[in-house]
């Protein structure tokens, strides 16, 4: 695999970061010099032997030891020789700190006799069965016991036997026998993710890893166990007995499940995604994964994959070659400007696409096609000039904050490693976490003031936490309000804004965050946009209003349109607003009628809030275009579809929440004939009689990087260089910094993520940089200076600041009514899911979380069933007392299945919230 730094400044982990001279932002660090075989080596202050001694480049077996947990010494298996007054002893290394003075022998017979001892202890009752064990050939066990262990065993005894395997999830199989007793999984479990799921049961020769009767291990980080395994003992479901090391290579790249952006080693074999690794990318996933995140690259290797483009003809989808589905989609298109003009089109998705595909298309929309009416949002996110107009922070700044406001929903369920980080911060490093919410999250036992809202009371909460004389709506606790008060006015605060109900109007939020941003013009803003690159599809200009590099349709006219050609008069609709038009069977009162949709790897009949808006939509648009790489409900009414590669078939880039580009490396082929989003674009726009002048996923980025105001200087050369190895966020200074402050760069350390450094490395994205870059771990930003020439229009300036919000008023409630709360689960039924069969399973029926005295108020028992319904829908689901929400609310995950029917019908887009009544059923 690329060399790799395993950490860097502001890393949460003690025993890897920054050299030891330097820390957090170069700053000078306490060090202390000993002798290590022979030779004097400094160290941090307080850093543990063993990874001062790895930074030296003297390797030290282990197998409990793993840099981003405590150490705990249970192993044994990295004793060194450490002098003492009273002599020399053997002493783990992962358990100790550098002494300054003291001299270390890593070494000498005696360690390497105790080093021999240790495993052939484990190898008393660990099965021999390396051929058919998984981990065979990425084994540190197999290694370490060819390099520092006996040559032969004099153990004749029969080994322990167990059953083999059993299943402790339905992601992940315990061979018991092979365990070794490190304590990783039962660590990680604890330490990471906070769900002490798994455990040690029994003592002594009977002791074992297992779960607890009546507590699965349903933990949505299990994959993590199984990666950090030293043995075979711990095996993912997907990857058992699928394939061996020797038969695989891999590229480093990005998941791109949800907007984390966590960097991953890609694996196949014979063009089929086998799975994907962890990558410790110290600024974001720390090595990291999501299960689904880990697992959903199957939906990759799905069999229905559409592989040739289709025209329906006579009433039904016939294939037909490129030429001709984009000569029927672009007559489609031209046919809808031709009537009602360029805002007769609307092109809805963008989030699953590449940095470069989204460029693409919306120089396509707003550029030839000449609508504004683009938005990648599918109704769940926040107004696009609030997202990118806060000052943004990045992970690492928002995990080394003094306090963290989450304004957002559940980030365990929608943005899993981000979860993971606040966590560590709020346990490791005592950060205050301030949480706004309707209903309790997984966040809620760590925060310090945990306040509720009502739906709907979101700004009136955000001015009572920075405003004393402002009152802090029903139900906000007053003891907590003080303590928020107290946390949010003082030190370094970062705000996390996301989308906590899909049931009102994100309006509503995004005013409490600007209200927030306005009374702390310090704090810096963290979007909790859940979608895979929907940061990176708005910095594009996928948004109504907008134009490439976070600028407005206003402020960047007259460039783009120097660029370009044009660029639409007036600002478009977003997602609800073209689903209305495109429903409506009269003139709409915002424009023309929408007449052609394009929908761009979307699926708004299962992920819009409002289904029904979403089938009048479809129903009612004369010409449907559907750019998918997987067939589904809107495939089933387009008129034309265009099969498009996936994840892991396209190189590119792709942006996270914290403004990050990074690379995606290509490892597959894609089937048939499928084409990447941009070119697909390119061509069309030949049809459209344009010409967007992209004929390569180079050109397009280095387009991006001369045009894109907050792209500006991050040219291909610069995130090909080694200091861009974990990405690069942007908009980044024009006059020339360095990408990294981090120590040159070292392998990533195959003990402690076992199975990527076992794998050839092929077609990844190039890591010595272009010819005549920098390569020495450090890349100057190029464009220093300016490519205008005398006459060109001025660089618009990037968006930045709170903006006017058309703040929707919220209806006083009456007693008889409930609100709804409607929020996202992990696991639902999007084709990140439903189209993988290791996680379609895990997908369970959503219950209606109901305040107890509500229940109470109407008899209904806690487990029985009820209905919930508005004047034109209604759903059974079983409800569940909760006493965290509010009174005269109710709560459900979306896009979930319920009892009877969806919460998808009950949502109506346009009201501020959604009023419902409860019942019986």
């Amino acid at each position: 695999m690329s060399e790799r730094t395993t950490a860097s400044p502001g890393s949460s982990s003690p025993d890897t970061g920054p050299s030891a001279a330097t820390g957090v932002e170069g700053a000078p660090v306490e060090t202390v010099t000993f002798t290590l075989d022979g030779r004097e080596v400094t160290a941090r202050k307080g850093e543990m032997l063993i990874a001062a001694a790895e930074r030296a480049g003297t390797f030290i077996p282990r197998f409990c030891y793993h840099p981003r947990m405590k150490s705990v010494g249970v192993c044994r298996m990295c004793l060194v020789e450490v002098s003492s007054p009273r002599g020399a002893s053997l002493q783990p290394s992962c358990f100790i700190e550098a002494q300054a003075g003291a001299s270390v022998v890593t070494d000498s017979d005696k360690v390497k006799k105790a080093q021999d001892g240790v495993l052939e202890f484990l190898l008393i009752n660990h099965p021999l069965d390396c051929p058919v064990c998984d981990k065979g050939g990425e084994c540190p066990l197999q290694d370490q016991t060819l390099a520092y262990g006996p040559g032969e065993s004099r153990f004749v005894e029969e080994k322990r036997h167990f059953e083999k395997p059993i299943a402790i999830s339905e992601l992940v199989l315990l061979d018991r026998e092979r365990c070794i007793q490190c304590s990783r999984c039962t660590r990680f479990a604890d330490e990471v993710a906070g769900e002490a799921q798994i455990d040690f049961i029994g003592r002594a020769e009977a002791l074992e890893v297992n779960t607890f009767p009546e507590l699965p291990f349903t933990s949505y980080f299990s994959g993590n166990t199984v990666q950090i395994c030293p043995v075979g003992a711990l095996t993912a479901v997907p990857y058992r007995f699928a394939a061996r090391p020797w038969d695989l290579d891999q590229v480093e790249s990005t998941c791109t499940t949800c907007a984390v952006g966590c960097r991953v080693a890609v694996q196949s074999s014979s063009n089929r995604a086998t799975r994907l690794l962890g990558i410790d990318a110290d600024p974001v996933n720390h090595g990291w994964l999501c299960d689904k995140g880990r697992f959903a690259f199957e939906a990759v290797n799905a069999e229905d994959r559409l592989t040739e483009p289709l025209v329906r003809k006579d009433g039904a989808l016939v294939p037909v070659s490129w030429y001709e589905a984009l000569r029927a989609a672009a007559s489609g298109l031209k046919a809808a400007t031709s009537k009602d003009g360029a805002e007769a089109v609307g092109v809805i998705g963008g989030a699953r696409l590449t940095n470069e595909g989204a460029y693409a298309w919306a120089k396509l929309a707003k550029g030839v096609l000449g609508t504004d009416s683009v938005d990648a949002q599918m109704g769940d996110g926040l107004p696009a000039e609030v997202a990118l107009g806060l000052p943004r922070a990045t992970i690492d700044q928002t995990a080394a904050a003094d306090t963290v406001i989450v304004l957002a929903g559940d980030l365990r369920e929608e943005l899993p490693i981000l979860f993971l980080r606040l966590r560590s911060a709020i346990v490791d490093r005592g950060l205050s976490l301030v949480e706004l919410s309707p209903r309790a999250t997984a966040l809620t036992p760590y925060a310090e003031a945990s306040l509720r809202y009502g739906p709907g009371g979101a700004v009136d909460l955000a001015r009572a936490v920075v405003d004393d004389a402002a009152v802090a709506p029903a139900p906000a606790d007053p003891d907590a309000l003080v303590t928020a008060r107290r946390l949010a006015g003082a030190g370094d605060v970062v705000v996390i804004v996301g989308r906590p109900s899909l049931a009102e109007d994100g309006v509503l939020v995004a005013e409490a965050a600007q209200v927030l941003a306005r009374a702390l013009p310090a704090a810096r803003f963290l979007p909790a946009l859940r979608r895979g690159n929907v940061h990176g599809a708005l910095d594009m200009g996928m948004a109504p209003g907008l134009l490439p590099g976070r600028v407005t349709l206003d402020a960047g006219r007259e460039w783009f349109a120097h660029a370009w050609g044009s660029v639409p008069a007036e600002r478009g609709r977003d997602t609800a607003a073209m689903l209305a038009a495109a429903a409506a069977a009269d003139e709409p009162a915002d424009g023309p009628r929408l007449r052609a949709l394009v929908v761009l790897g979307a699926d708004p009949l299962t992920d819009f809030p409002d289904r029904r808006l979403a089938e009048r939509a479809l129903e009612g648009a004369d010409f449907v275009v559907s750019v998918a790489s997987s067939p589904g409900p809107v495939t089933e009414r387009a008129d034309v579809v265009l099969p498009a590669a996936e994840a892991h078939e396209r190189p590119g880039t792709t942006t996270n929440i914290e403004g990050r580009i990074s690379r995606l490396g290509q490892k597959l082929v894609s089937p048939g004939q499928s084409w990447p989003d941009w070119m697909i674009a390119s061509e069309l726009a030949m049809h459209l009689d344009g010409d967007l002048g992209l004929e390569s996923v180079a050109a397009v980025w280095d387009e991006v990087e001369r045009l894109a105001p907050a792209y500006r200087g991050i040219s291909r050369a610069v995130l090909d260089s080694p200091g861009a190895a974990d990405g690069v966020v942007a908009p980044v200074p024009t006059s020339g910094v360095s990408i990294s402050r981090r120590a040159p760069a070292a392998p990533l350390d195959p003990i402690a993520f076992p199975g990527v450094e076992s794998v050839e490395r092929q077609g990844a994205p190039p890591r010595a940089g272009l010819a005549g870059t920098p390569t020495a771990g450090h890349a100057a930003l190029s464009g220093a200076g300016s490519n205008a020439h005398d006459g060109d229009p001025v660089r618009p300036a990037v968006l930045a600041g709170p903006v006017d919000l058309a703040v929707p008023s919220v209806p006083p409630s009456d007693r008889y009514s409930m609100r709804l709360v409607a929020a996202r689960s992990l696991y639902d039924l999007g084709e990140a899911v439903s189209a993988v069969p290791a996680l379609a399973g895990l997908v369970g029926t959503a219950p209606l979380r109901v305040h107890p005295l509500d229940l109470d108020e109407l008899g209904i028992p806690a487990g029985g069933s009820v209905r919930i319904r508005t004047a034109s829908a209604s759903a059974v689901l079983t409800a569940v007392a909760d006493a965290s929400l509010p009174r005269r609310a109710v709560a459900a995950d979306f896009n979930v299945p319920l009892d009877q029917g969806t919460i998808a019908d009950l949502i109506e887009v346009g009201a501020p919230v959604v009023e419902l009544r409860m019942e019986s059923p």
